[in-house]
């Protein structure tokens, strides 16, 4: 689950209980720009605790439980320039952890970027599905998972 709230001059402010962390597409570089870990506040999905020997466990910054979430629990994004891209998906579309994936969406992106949200959307999720014939065709169909992608750009 991800809530996350966006101000008209391109401040996002989010919650993250389990998501894959958000991407920014930089329309001045014409690339994904790194956002620092300092900023992103990452929570177990709601519902779950990872135990301590969890391979995955370090990808989650914030393990105490939280009965209240407080302004620390919060993360920021600002998207700086018109143009700049949000993009929020599930792991079904890009797990976080191969950046020849990564490099691929961003050429997407790159490829759509003056077009609307929606057709960026679809692009993307056209991808996402052109890789899961691929896993297909690998035998490898328990890798195919469920696709959602969100597109926030700044006019």
């Amino acid at each position: 689950m991800l809530y996350g709230e966006i101000h008209t001059s391109g401040h996002f402010r989010f919650v993250n209980f389990g998501h894959p962390p958000p991407l920014v597409f930089s329309a001045e570089f014409e690339k994904f720009v790194e956002i620092g870990e300092a900023r992103m506040v990452q929570f177990a999905a709601l519902g779950l605790e990872i135990p301590d020997d969890h391979p995955d466990r370090n990808r989650y910054f914030s393990m105490a439980p939280r009965t209240r979430i407080n302004s620390s629990n919060v993360a920021e994004i600002t998207l700086m320039s018109p143009g700049d891209i949000l993009f929020l998906y599930t792991d079904g579309v890009y797990d976080g952890s191969d950046e020849h994936d990564r490099l691929q969406i961003e050429r997407v992106i790159r490829a759509h970027k003056k077009e609307g949200a929606r057709q960026i959307c679809n692009a993307i999720l056209e991808y996402a599905v052109k890789q899961d014939e691929h896993l297909q065709q690998l035998d490898e169909t328990d890798r195919i998972d469920d696709k959602t992608v969100l597109i926030i750009q700044r006019r």
